[in-house]
This record gives structure tokens, C-alpha cells and sequence, in this order.
């Protein structure tokens, strides 16, 4: 290549690419973009992924407002809210030992198509309740909220990797991160579907319509994502290298096949991949093997944990519970409340992810960390207040921080805990980190979901301060090893874990060198 047209310049610490004369068409935004306009309007549906998952996040809250459900199976409190909020965990604990091997073997689009059939099949044995002992309706409920949570993490441990494999470069970022805040999108229409049949419904109908519904997000993505390209990094994966190449040069290069970018593209994919292969393996023993590897496998434990345990798990399951300390016992005050703050976050989540490759992912870290740190401790000091002199003001103010506290969450958790997660991992271990990242979501969930009815039982607001020393760790993790990810491509990402000589930083080198052949070609040659 002549160097004007490719020469290398330092950015973030990894080597990029400057590709001098870029193709025609190439800097247009993606809506002047035919065939990528296409790619994201079909990415959509993906989305679904995590919408559903936001859905049954805000349903036990919703169902909790409702007297017939609470009549129903008998006003549940303590240990058995608790395993009520957490059995879908468990679900997605067993769903894990099974995701990242249809993932890597069936393929992104056929394990989100899995994932979808078990979520629609969880949710109708939830929708159906039994007239027998309370036992008996228990087992039935557990047993749809398990298979449903089963079938949400085989679909969530594919439908991202499709996203961000798909995706165009200089769009992965905010794409990526805009899947995770869309559970915010299902926790709105759960609240609000709640809300009304709350209003309009009687008897059991009242809590089984918006139970029932749960099956509408997973039903359209099942029939839609046959209609989406695989990710050409799993196809080159499986030697089906022509069929990647097409897909890269309709979707990223408008169509044209002699596009420098696609070029460029598919030789740094290829070749990474290839080293990979010859250089590491892909078992879970990899995962820990390299110096690099082990640093990625700490920071999406991090991650994981602290997207649940930082306070937010308190609001997602228990609001209701949480208003009852400071008075607000209504049901119609508790679901305007809950419909509200579930609008307020997403708004502020879908902003954030607009800035992932403005400040950076580090930045939107610290930016959520230091923030719910202060709110939350504001929050914990007014209900303190509260508790000793029942004041009204105090009370209010309770609800007033909890909305600023759940904005400073948004800026970074719900859009990062997927796409950093994906992005800092190297193709032969993505699906397998990305289970691991599941994994911990799940165990801490879990433990949140039990744990957190019992602590604001016994300890009522002084449970709180828990969380003020969580918080207080994550700033300082966040700020002494998360690295900047915002720049490179999936590729050169890897170079900041494993150095230049790693498989990434070797194919970075050849890429910038020589275009491999293209199957059934000599043009480039």
C-alpha cells in the first residue's frame, strides 16, 4: 500500500489506522447510507433482546401493586418476595452453561432464536395460574419465571455479539451500548401496561394480562432475526470466508466490492482470526491463561457486580417496598412513581450512550459511580430523617433523590455492561467472556434480590449503608484499572490487554501491509 493511502498514527495507547484517501461515501452519515440504513433498521429487532429482560425487571414490580396478585398467592413478604425477584437468575445461571457453546456452534442468530422460544414458553406457564394449594401455584409460577430467565440469557448471550460483530466501526460503540438501555424501553411498557390493567381489569385478569404480554417482545424478534446477517467474524470462523466478505461489502461498503475500507476490514478480521487459532485456543482455560485474559476476566467480574450491587437493585424489585418506608403505601402513587422513574432512566441511558466515543467509557465510569455515591447518601440521610420524625419533607425528598440517583446509574450501567464487556474481549473467547459477565449479572442479582427484601425488613433504611461502602469501592476500582476502550476497532482493542506481539497486534501489522486474497479472487493479489 503507498503510504499515503495507509500510514499508522498513535491514539489511546494502540496503533490505529489512517486510511488517507478515504472511499467516497465512506464518511456519509449511515441514513444516507442505503444498505447500512438497512443493517441497523433489521438490528432493531435484536434489540428485543434486552427489552425483555427489562420487561420482567419491572413486572414483580408492577404485580406487587396490584391487590389481586398479592391475594392471589397470599401477600408474598421476606425469603419468598425474595426467591419470587430471583428465580429467573437461577434460570439464567443454568442457561449459561449452555450459551456461549450455541453461540460459538449454532451461531448468533440461531441462539437468539433459542433463547426467544424458551422466553415465550416461560412466560405463558406464568400467565395460566392454578386454582390449587399455595404451593402448587407457586411451583408453576417459579417454574415459568425459571425457564423464562433460562431462555433471556441464551437470547442476551447472542444478540449483542451479533450487534457488535455487525455493526460498522465507527458506529459499535453507541450501538452496542444503546442495546443494554433499551431494557429500559421493556420496563416502561410493563409499567405501564401494569398501571392500566390495574385500572381497567378485575380479578385474576388484572395481573395474567400483563404476564401474558411478556411473550409479544420475544415473538416478533423470533420471526424477525431470520431476516438479519450472521456476524461475518462467526462466519469466517466457520471457513465460510465469501459469505463474510459479502455481507461486509454490501452492508459496510454500500455494495461495492472494491471498497479500501471492506478491504481493510475483512483482512484485519481474517487474519486475527486466523492468528488466534494458531497462536491460542478457546477453551474456558484461556480465559485465564495470559496476563491480558486474566485482567479482562477481573474487570467484567467488576463490572458485572457493580452494575447490580451499587444500590440500583434496591428500586429495580422493590420499589414498592422501598415507599412504604417513607409512607407512600397507594398503588396509584406507587405506579406513577414507578412509571415515571423507568422514563427518566431510560432517557438519561439512551443520552449517555451518545457519548460512549465523545467521553469515553472510562469517564461515564467514574461520571456514575462518584454521582450515585453522593445521591445515594443524601438519600440514605433523608430517610434516616423520616424514620425519626416521620417528616413529610423528608419523606419527599426520599423520591426527589431517587430519580437523580437512578439518572447517574443510567449514564453508565445499563449501555456498558454489555458492550465494554464484548468489546474488551478477542473473538475466540467473546461468547465465553460475555457468560462470565452473565454469570456474575445473575449470582449478584441473585443475591441482591434475596438479600435486599430481608435487609429492609430487619434493618429498614440503615440497610443502606451497604451500598454507601460498595459505592465507595467502585469509584476507586473504576479509577485505578479500567482502561479507555474508545477508538480503536474490536481488533486493536486487544493490543491494550496483550501487547503488539499478541495475535491482534501481529494481524494489526500485516493488515497495514498487504490485503490478504479474497476467496475465488486474483484482483487482489
Amino acid at each position: 500500500m503507498d503510504s499515503k493511502e495507509e500510514s499508522v498514527v498513535k491514539h489511546d495507547h494502540v496503533e490505529l489506522v489512517d486510511r488517507g484517501d478515504t472511499p467516497k461515501g465512506s464518511d456519509l452519515p449511515f441514513w444516507k447510507q442505503k444498505q447500512l440504513r438497512k443493517l441497523y433498521g433489521m438490528l432493531m429487532f435484536l434489540f428485543l433482546g434486552s427489552t425483555t429482560l427489562g420487561y420482567d425487571g419491572s413486572l414483580l414490580n408492577g404485580l406487587q401493586t396490584m391487590d389481586n396478585w398479592q391475594n392471589f398467592f397470599g401477600h408474598p413478604t421476606g425469603s419468598r418476595l425474595g426467591i419470587f425477584g430471583a428465580i429467573p437468575g437461577f434460570g439464567g445461571l443454568f442457561a449459561l452453561l449452555f450459551a456461549p457453546y450455541i453461540a460459538d456452534g449454532l451461531g448468533r442468530k440461531r441462539g437468539t432464536a433459542i433463547g426467544c422460544i424458551f422466553v415465550v414458553l416461560g412466560s405463558l406457564l406464568q400467565s395460566f395460574p392454578r386454582n390449587g394449594s399455595s404451593s402448587q401455584r407457586d411451583a408453576m409460577y417459579l417454574c415459568g419465571r425459571f425457564i423464562m430467565g433460562f431462555g433471556s440469557n441464551i437470547s442476551n448471550g447472542t444478540c449483542p455479539l451479533l450487534i457488535t460483530e455487525i455493526a460498522h466501526p465507527r458506529h459499535r460503540g453507541k450501538i452496542t451500548t444503546i442495546y443494554n438501555t433499551l431494557w429500559y424501553v421493556g420496563s416502561i411498557v410493563a409499567a405501564w401496561v401494569c398501571f392500566g390493567t390495574l385500572q381497567h381489569q378485575t380479578g385474576n385478569t388484572q395481573w395474567v394480562l400483563p404476564t401474558a404480554f411478556q411473550c409479544l417482545m420475544p415473538g416478533v424478534q423470533l420471526l424477525a432475526v431470520w431476516f438479519v446477517p450472521e456476524s461475518p467474524r462467526w462466519l469466517i470462523s466457520k471457513d465460510r470466508t465469501e459469505e463474510a466478505r459479502e455481507i461486509l461489502v454490501k452492508y459496510h461498503g454500500n455494495g461495492d466490492s472494491d471498497d479500501e475500507f471492506v478491504r481493510w476490514e475483512f483482512t484485519e478480521i481474517a487474519n486475527t482470526l486466523r492468528l488466534e487459532r494458531e497462536l491460542s485456543g478457546n477453551g474456558w482455560a484461556e480465559m485465564i491463561r495470559t496476563k491480558g485474559n486474566r485482567k479482562r476476566c477481573a474487570l467484567i467480574i467488576a463490572t458485572a457486580i457493580f452494575s447490580q450491587c451499587s444500590g440500583n437493585g434496591l428500586v429495580s424489585y422493590y420499589l414498592a417496598t422501598i415507599l412504604k418506608t417513607i409512607g407512600i403505601t397507594d398503588s396509584i402513587t406507587q405506579s406513577y412513581i414507578n412509571g415515571g422513574l423507568t422514563i427518566w432512566c431510560w432517557l438519561v441511558s439512551l443520552g449517555a450512550s451518545f457519548l460512549v466515543d465523545r467521553a469515553g467509557r472510562r469517564l461515564l465510569f467514574l461520571f456514575a459511580g462518584v454521582g450515585m455515591l453522593i445521591t445515594f447518601s443524601i438519600w440514605t440521610a433523608c430517610s434516616a430523617v423520616y424514620a425519626n420524625t416521620e417528616s413529610l419533607a423528608s419523606g419527599t425528598a426520599v423520591v426527589a433523590m431517587i430519580f437523580p440517583f437512578y439518572g447517574m446509574a443510567g449514564a453508565a450501567w445499563p449501555g456498558l455492561t454489555v458492550s465494554y464487556t464484548i468489546e474488551i474481549l478477542p473473538y475466540n473467547i467473546r461468547a465465553k467472556g460475555l457468560t462470565l459477565c452473565f454469570c456474575f449479572t445473575a449470582l449478584s442479582g441473585v443475591f441482591n434480590q434475596w438479600v435486599n427484601p430481608l435487609g429492609l425488613d430487619s434493618l429498614h433504611w440503615k440497610f443502606y449503608f451497604v451500598y454507601i461502602t460498595v459505592l465507595v469501592l467502585e469509584c476507586l476500582i473504576i479509577f485505578f484499572f479500567f482502561p479507555e476502550t474508545k477508538g480503536p476497532t474490536l481488533e486493536e482493542i486487544a493490543v491494550i490487554f496483550d501487547g503488539d506481539n499478541s495475535a491482534a497486534g501481529i494481524a494489526q501489522a500485516t493488515a497495514h501491509e498487504k490485503m490478504i486474497e479474497y476467496p475465488r479472487t486474483d484482483r487482489d493479489v
